[in-house]
């Protein structure tokens, strides 16, 4: 008889528990925001994912009536600004600005302070960013072919950088060398911004970055547009062919770059976190910042991008074991 009452105050004590936490959780939505909010940028200042952010919290801040501000944690191929999110409280206060850069290191890194299809939970995919291969002006390579010779005359000298290592812009470099013959030097960043200086500076000849930190560079003359990774050509550079065009069959790798909490954060407010992103997203003034920018603005469901992520890190899984790239 006490067991079955021991039992029973249990089974009620966990109700009102529940029952709790559903109230709390509850509440919680209905007065959120109450405090500013943190955009976690893995990646310093000046790259893409930088430049997304802010246009994202600038209009998000006037719609949530509460300021959203952009930090910046670089470091680990955008794996510290991650991991530092993964552990922050699920209440809807810090959210990771991810990239296609973590699907690839859940593959690169043999150990990681998160899972990164578990440790979060996915709000919206914000814009869709071409890569690109260019080259600093007094490059002799005018074109891929010329390029490809260049490099296969001096194997193991022509300099290539990225955003670190495990990220897309390496993954890309790495693709490149397999399908080419090549044997180019990686040289990893923290960021687009310091790479940029450096590939204008002339200290590494090559990058395979996204479009938005090296257009004006491109349309200035500094740097030389040899070809886009992606299927289609830019709508910014529609002169500049493909990779694909240029010789390099089935190469397709484009940049995606979406918002995601830590995992625990109730579902009220990560549904109206996506709800206020994708207004903000599918808004004309949105929409014109990242045409001048080469990004493609997206605006998915929460479900679509967890659907994405988990596609993603299957397909990069395969590419990374191909090139044999793995990160302490």
């Amino acid at each position: 008889m006490m067991k079955i009452r021991s039992a029973s105050r249990r089974h009620v004590v966990k109700t009102l528990a529940l029952a709790v936490a559903l109230t709390a959780g509850g509440a919680m939505a209905q007065t959120w925001p109450t405090k500013a909010i943190s955009l976690i940028v893995p990646f310093p200042p000046g790259g893409t994912t930088d430049v997304l952010a802010r246009a994202l919290g600038a209009k998000l801040s006037q719609n949530l009536g509460q300021p959203v501000i952009v930090e910046n944690k670089a470091g680990a191929g955008a794996t510290l600004g991650a991991g530092y999110v993964a552990n922050a409280r699920p209440d809807g206060y810090t959210l990771l600005v991810g990239a296609v850069h973590h699907t690839i290191a859940t593959s690169v890194y043999k150990k990681l302070p998160y899972d990164f299809q578990k440790s979060f939970a996915p709000i919206t995919t914000v814009a869709l960013v071409p890569n690109v291969l260019v080259v600093n002006a007094e490059t002799p390579a005018r074109d891929v072919k010329e390029l490809v010779s260049l490099a296969k005359a001096q194997p193991g000298k022509l300099t290539y950088g990225s955003n670190g290592n495990g990220t897309a812009q390496h993954l890309i470099g790495m693709q490149f060398q397999n399908l080419t013959g090549t044997e180019l030097v990686h040289i990893p960043y923290k960021g687009s911004g310091p790479l940029a200086v450096d590939l204008l500076g002339g200290q590494i000849m090559m990058s395979f970055d996204t479009v938005t930190p090296v257009l004006q560079h491109i349309r200035s003359g500094k740097l030389r547009a040899l070809g886009v990774t992606t299927s289609k050509r830019s709508s910014v550079l529609p002169e500049v062919p493909t990779l694909i065009e240029a010789g390099l069959e089935g190469f397709n790798i484009g940049t995606w770059f979406g918002v995601l909490a830590p995992a625990a954060t109730p579902k009220d407010i990560t549904a109206r976190l996506n709800a206020e992103m994708v207004k903000v997203i599918q808004s004309p003034e949105f929409g014109k910042r990242m045409e001048e920018i080469g990004a493609e603005p997206i605006g998915d469901s929460a479900e679509q991008m967890a659907l994405q992520i988990k596609e993603e890190t299957d397909k990069f899984a395969k590419l990374v074991k191909d090139a044999n790239l793995t990160m302490e």
